[in-house]
């Protein structure tokens, strides 16, 4: 259930932008919005700032109204009290660090708006620049005076629009870092929009996947990321490993389901909310992929072995992804090991391996 204190969005048109999105979050949770280019990412955000009206919706904060189309209500901007990060930063190039961080007050010339602003300054890590103007600072600097003005309204909602992306590798890890040690400070819903998974599994306590203006699933990151709803959702977080298959039955006192796939017989852990007989997706991470040695046999019941051959490899720095084709009728599996890994079972293309398919990964969905 939504908390009533936090951000609660429910949004639908059909057209110009297709959307149908509903999302939540509480004071001091950050939310990522993670999808595709055209995904609605931004028109979110920007219905949420007021930038943007869509042709019905809700939008609640703190348990103020600031959209509800079915009764005419609609502020603006000005009276949201949000806090925005824009993409580019969209800092005032002709003022300094400190004027750009007043004028995001809502009274700058009150008597101790200097001083907040300071320690605004100071807890973005940029105390003795106040002075510096926009093109005096690098691409991280100008994006904690973009943070830090962002702040200095006291929003009731912090919104991030791709905050890390004009920015090269080594500065975004920085950031991340300042970002997590930030948050703990910040007693309010923030919704950062990426298209990074691995930027939102670091830094945000749940993700909303969207595709084309929809709201797909809601959750954990990890946990979206290993048990996607649907086929579509399985897709956008990049799951390679995805089938179809039979549910043959369900083993209770074993803790155990077992399916048909391509004529093999598969053991996963118990998913009972599919019944016997019925078609499903199944789709397995990395992480239950795992390589075993010929003359070793696999502890437990809730291990397949599988045997494959190797399709194909491609080096990803210390990383190789591992393309393989199922000996006999099959689907094509994927892996990724560590470099020394794949050099110490002298992986090459055209070898046959034994894979062990590790049953409590298995994920069921719908087919």
């Amino acid at each position: 259930m939504a908390d009533p204190s936090g951000l609660i969005v429910r949004l639908r048109q059909d057209a110009p932008i297709p959307l149908d999105a509903k999302l939540a979050c509480a004071p001091g949770e950050v939310l990522a919005l993670v999808g595709p280019s055209g995904s609605g990412k931004s028109t979110l955000l920007r219905s949420i700032a007021g930038l943007y009206t869509p042709h019905q919706g809700r939008i609640e904060c703190g348990g103020e109204v600031w959209l509800d189309t079915a009764t005419g209500v609609n502020h603006p901007t000005a009276r949201r009290r949000i806090g925005m990060v824009f993409q580019n930063y969209a800092l005032f190039p002709h003022l300094t660090v400190l004027e750009n961080v007043l004028e995001g007050m809502d009274d700058p010339a009150s008597p101790d708006a200097c001083e907040q602003a300071q320690e605004l300054l100071n807890k973005v890590h940029l105390h003795g620049l106040e002075k510096r103007r926009p093109r005096q600072l690098s691409g991280g600097q100008q994006q904690r005076v973009a943070v830090a003005r962002a702040l200095a309204r006291n929003p009731h909602v912090l919104l991030l629009d791709e905050p890390f992306s004009a920015v090269d590798r080594a500065t975004r890890e920085k950031l991340y870092g300042e970002l997590a040690e930030l948050r703990r400070d910040l007693n309010m819903p923030v919704v950062l929009v990426t298209h990074d998974l691995d930027e939102a599994v670091m830094l945000a306590d749940r993700m909303t996947i969207l595709s084309q203006g929809k709201s797909l699933q809601s959750g954990a990151p990890l946990d979206v990321i290993h048990r996607p709803a649907t086929r579509e959702t399985a897709r956008l977080v990049g799951v390679k490993n995805l089938f179809d298959g039979e549910l043959l039955a369900h083993y209770p006192h074993e803790g155990c389901t077992v399916l048909r796939w391509n004529g093999r017989e598969i053991r996963a852990s118990m998913q009972e909310v599919f019944p016997a007989g019925a078609r499903v997706a199944w789709s397995l991470p990395d992480a239950g992929v795992l390589l075993m040695p010929r003359d070793h046999s696999p502890k437990g019941g809730m291990d397949n072995l599988v045997e494959v051959s190797i399709a194909r490899l491609v080096m990803l720095g210390d990383r190789v992804r591992v393309m393989m084709k199922v000996t006999g009728k099959g689907d094509p599996l994927e892996m990724t090991v560590p470099r020394h890994i794949a050099e110490r079972y002298t992986l090459v293309e055209g070898q046959s391996l034994t894979l062990r398919l590790r049953g409590k990964h298995i994920h069921l969905m719908p087919s």
